[in-house]
């Protein structure tokens, strides 16, 4: 069973204690997946994501996302909650499932974990003290890992706080205009569910036009030109780690290339 956010209260999100008290009050309510659900996500995690990468979730709650990534192929996913009654949920669910690892953390200290410990990092819009999160979610990215980011909040938004050079990485943004839904087979066909009173696309528009990056400007900004076809959008932030031990490498190889042809 999912359930829409909007019907869900929204207050006190980087509270431990207010999550446990959700958790307790809304277990009968079945998962709850942020924006979109994995079916939707796919096409992106798959682009960026290998299946034998170690995964970190953050903000897991009781979503299932993890879950359908590891029917998906995904071997090693670790998820990470600030509320213990989610985390305690999570691991009695999956205690049979290898592939998934649950702990109670906090984003804003991870320090359990040292640095260049993960693949990729995935977020679905998890509460956070911006600056102390992403810095440890940079310190935690192996060199050329990616932090996907899936959130309401547009570039004029999340830019600012994610476009810094500190956290060493390149983005690249993405526009979910419309929900998709995975069919139940084993080809991962699509269906399309519009938001009330939204037009439906054109079918002549290839599902392949989505999964290319939105032009930005230098701030990373849309440009003020482009029009965006559904409002309620999502965006997706994929920001890739910088290796620098590959552009010392490649430095290196030019500069040899250099002497060779100056002798």
């Amino acid at each position: 069973m999912f359930r829409d956010e909007s019907s869900c209260n929204t207050y006190n999100y980087g509270d431990a204690l207010y999550w446990d008290a959700r958790y307790i009050q809304e277990a009968d309510c079945g998962s709850f997946d942020w924006y979109q659900r994995y079916s939707a996500l796919r096409p992106f995690i798959r682009k960026y994501i290998s299946p034998t990468s170690t995964v970190l979730m953050v903000g897991c709650g009781n979503a299932v996302i993890s879950e359908d990534m590891v029917k998906d192929g995904f071997e090693d996913i670790i998820n990470i909650d600030i509320s213990f009654v989610a985390i305690e949920m999570m691991k009695k669910k999956h205690e049979h499932v290898p592939q998934l690892k649950y702990m109670k953390m906090d984003v804003k200290d991870m320090s359990f974990f040292p640095d260049d410990s993960f693949d990729s990092v995935i977020d679905k819009d998890a509460p956070l003290s911006a600056s102390q999160m992403l810095g440890e979610v940079s310190r935690l990215l192996k060199p050329g890992g990616v932090y996907m980011l899936i959130t309401y909040g547009d570039p004029t938004v999340r830019m600012p706080h994610i476009n810094k050079p500190v956290y060493n990485w390149e983005i690249e943004l993405y526009i979910i205009r419309i929900r998709l839904d995975v069919l139940e087979s084993a080809a991962f066909d699509y269906l399309l569910f519009a938001r009330p009173g939204f037009q439906k696309r054109d079918e002549s528009v290839s599902f392949d036009s989505y999964l290319e990056p939105v032009p930005t400007t230098d701030k990373g900004l849309l440009h003020p030109d482009y029009v965006m076809e559904d409002p309620e959008s999502h965006f997706i932030y994929v920001c890739k780690k910088i290796d620098h031990s590959t552009d010392l490498s490649n430095k290196s190889t030019n500069h040899l290339t250099d002497d060779t042809m100056q002798r």
